[in-house]
């Protein structure tokens, strides 16, 4: 299924083993550095739903209670609205980037190493990488999660601990990596991942509203001494900014036909506006309906028929598969293209492998998953030194580089403010994240059941 636009054939789908290619692009000559994955095949519409798949997925259970609790009504409303602005404003600079000097820079780690050099190209992959492994070991905890809620509607033994469910979560991402080859293939999947979404959503909602019109009347005082409240509230903002980014837009800018710029506008635009919606629903209705009492994962919260409840939480442990490889497609591209791994995705060498070396990686993410399955703390401390860096900060300096001769004088101070505003907050949120780590660390031990 090809969710929308045109056939992709008239352009390059991806480099040949010989060199690179280039394809015209309003009449200009754009180079397109070497992959063993397929670009330039996707509409518009297609890379909206996966930007939307992101925003979506069962992270979005979790926001009332990481966002909404420690901001309150005013905080968290504006806080929301806020960091979707700003974000559809960082993520829009790296999309107007995409093809600058001439070349197609399909990786974040290309367009920092054009602009600045090899210093940058090396250090800009460790901070995607760490911030993209730590978001993948969140989501097989998710996913676990969910296993474990759908096994205590019918169970009430507790044989089955929450690192039993983390080791088959993880087993099915790997079935879903190994049959997936690339992140255009995903295709009906992202049908079927927007379906699953809204299940898990619109019951979390409909629960949670019926349970708001029959609970009395709900806490929704910030608790805490003055000294916690700050850093919670500091911590919640990296939260905010979490929930909208992926630290990966030039990979995901990579699959969408000419006129790349054009068409990866369309598709932001797209997932900064029908595309919150549902978040936005389900975090503002859990808060309402539960306040200061609202669950990490909403779905603990909620009361009704358990044949419903079990279709969310099903609901959110297949849309965690389809999110979870979306996020993991960088280093499986890198690892691909790195091995030569081209061609038929079912001959035996390619299948070999993916099975080998996705199994491998996504093994090692269970372990960690399992190990650490209160892993928010350590996941607010890589928002802090990865997200911030990545999606505002670097965003705004590169713009600020690429461009220089073309900025006026005032908007070279507004990015320069935007650098030095990111760098304190992503400062400020990397104390309050260690700070929550220590604090948090003599209630939690390894391989916990929580």
């Amino acid at each position: 299924m090809n969710m929308g636009g045109q056939d992709g054939n008239d352009v390059v789908a991806g480099a040949s083993a010989s060199g690179r290619k280039a394809y015209s692009d309003d009449h200009l000559a754009v180079e397109i550095p070497d992959t063993a994955h397929q670009i330039s095949q996707d509409s518009w519409f297609q890379v909206g739903f996966v930007l939307t798949t992101g925003i979506n997925s069962a992270y979005v259970l979790g926001y009332s209670a990481a966002v909404m609790v420690p901001l309150g009504w005013i905080g968290g409303v504006v806080g929301l609205i806020l960091a979707t602005a700003i974000s559809l404003y960082a993520n829009s600079l790296v999309a107007k980037l995409h093809e600058y000097g001439g070349k197609r820079h399909i990786r974040y780690r290309d367009l920092a190493g054009f602009i600045y050099g090899k210093n940058a190209y090396s250090l800009t992959w460790g901070l995607q990488y760490v911030n993209l492994f730590m978001i993948n070991v969140g989501y097989i905890i998710l996913a676990g999660s969910a296993l474990k809620a759908l096994y205590v509607l019918f169970r009430d033994d507790n044989d089955m601990k929450l690192p039993y469910f983390i080791a088959i979560a993880g087993v099915a991402c790997g079935l879903f990596a190994i049959a997936i080859p690339h992140l255009s293939a995903l295709r009906i999947w992202l049908a079927f991942s927007t379906l699953f979404s809204l299940l898990y959503i619109v019951i979390a909602f409909g629960l949670a509203l019926k349970d708001g019109i029959e609970a009395p009347s709900r806490d929704y005082n910030i608790h805490g001494t003055k000294v916690s409240r700050i850093f919670t509230t500091i911590g919640a903002s990296a939260n905010l900014v979490f929930a909208f980014n992926t630290g990966m837009l030039p990979e995901i800018q990579a699959t969408i036909r000419p006129p790349v710029v054009g068409n990866m506008m369309k598709a932001l635009y797209f997932q900064f506006t029908v595309g919150v919606l549902p978040m936005y629903a389900v975090t503002f209705m859990g808060y309402w309906a539960y306040g200061s009492k609202a669950s990490a994962y909403l779905l603990n919260n909620v009361n009704g028929p358990i044949w419903l409840k079990a279709v969310a939480n099903i609901s959110a442990f297949l849309q965690t598969i389809i999110a979870l490889h979306i996020f993991a497609s960088p280093m499986y591209e890198y690892l691909d293209t790195r091995y030569g791994i081209k061609g038929s995705a079912l001959a035996i060498r390619n299948l070999s492998f993916r099975v080998l070396v996705r199994g491998g990686y996504l093994a090692i993410t269970t372990f960690v998953a399992a190990l650490l399955p209160f892993l928010g703390d350590f996941m607010s401390l890589t928002g802090a030194i990865s997200t911030f860096p990545l999606t505002f900060i670097l965003a705004n300096h590169m713009y600020l580089v690429a461009k220089k001769h073309k900025l006026t004088s005032l908007q070279k101070n507004w990015h320069w403010l935007n650098v030095g505003f990111f760098a304190v907050v992503s400062l400020a949120a990397a104390v309050a994240a260690m700070r929550l780590i220590v604090v948090d660390s003599s209630f939690y031990h390894v391989f916990a059941d929580l």
